[in-house]
């Protein structure tokens, strides 16, 4: 279990992370998200050992992160960090002697995640010959070329067609299947919806919402009514507990306040004709996110 206790990061007197708490059970997926310079890129590095906190604690399994644990850490970084003039077998050879790993492992590991991502006819390939997704194969494949127990997954499917990030979502659930840790960080909210149990919102270094998803969206109030049929936006918008109104092809979303406000809207509803939907329905992640960033930013 990967825990953080109450972390903070200074640059001067700049508080990049300012007293964050979180665990990562194993084989949990647990989404680290933010704007950008929210501070989750300093996170990583504290969790990889490549800079200090300032103050708190990070540990795995119950031990002070080093280079022994930082060998069990995997990390996929959101800048790549290929040596593109080398073959994908050097390579991963250089990556796996970085986590302590024996030749004669490291290329028997690559031949099975080479057949896994569909590219076992790039071994000997230059990097630089591969396309952007290929290169993106290279790049995940060299962050578990280790069999991380923890693994840092930040925007994974950056740059890869449909097909590639079915296959990417696959590799993630078998690991998570397997008892890897993972923490996950992305832009794209449907994707943390898929793969996160538990996530963490920083905004400017603070921790502005944590916790697990279905009881984060579960106790949000501000929930949406998804309305098809003959209505008007103009009354809707007057219905007290109405925050907004907007219209989707043939569909209205009506935000309110709270759920009770539901009733209110059912009641309008009642008196039209025509109505082929009428549903309640809690914000999405996105929503979410988006207004727990903006009330930071007075948005």
């Amino acid at each position: 279990m990967l825990k953080v206790k109450n972390v903070t990061k200074y640059y001067g007197d700049f508080k990049a992370v300012d007293n964050i708490s979180f665990e990562v059970k194993k084989g949990e997926i647990f989404g680290l998200l933010g704007v950008n310079g929210a501070g989750k890129t300093t996170t990583f590095r504290m969790i990889m050992n490549l800079i200090s906190p300032s103050s708190g604690s990070i540990s795995f399994n119950n031990k002070k992160i080093d280079y022994d644990v930082t060998d069990k850490i995997g990390f996929l970084t959101e800048e790549r960090s290929l040596l593109t003039k080398l073959t994908v077998k050097e390579q991963m050879l250089y990556y796996g002697a970085l986590k302590s790993l024996d030749e004669k492992t490291i290329l028997e590991r690559l031949d099975k995640l080479l057949k896994k991502f569909e590219i076992e006819d790039y071994k000997d390939r230059k990097i630089n010959t591969l396309s952007k997704g290929n290169q993106q194969k290279v790049q995940f494949i060299s962050a578990i070329i280790n069999e991380p127990e923890l693994l840092i997954l930040d925007e994974p499917f950056s740059g890869l067609d449909p097909l590639n990030i079915e296959l990417f979502k696959n590799v993630i659930l078998e690991l998570k299947d397997k008892g890897t840790s993972i923490i996950f960080s992305s832009h794209r909210m449907d994707h943390v919806e898929l793969f996160c149990e538990k996530l963490l919102i920083l905004v400017k270094g603070k921790t502005v919402l944590e916790g697990y998803l279905k009881n984060i969206k579960k106790d949000y109030k501000i929930k949406k009514v998804i309305i098809e049929g003959d209505v008007k936006k103009s009354e809707l918008e007057k219905i007290d507990g109405v925050l907004s109104v907007s219209k989707i092809s043939s569909l209205f979303k009506v935000n309110i306040k709270d759920e009770k406000y539901f009733k209110n809207i059912f009641n309008y509803i009642k008196t039209k004709d025509n109505i082929t939907k009428f549903a309640l329905e809690d914000s999405s992640l996105e929503e979410i996110f988006i207004a727990k960033v903006g009330e930071v930013y007075g948005k």
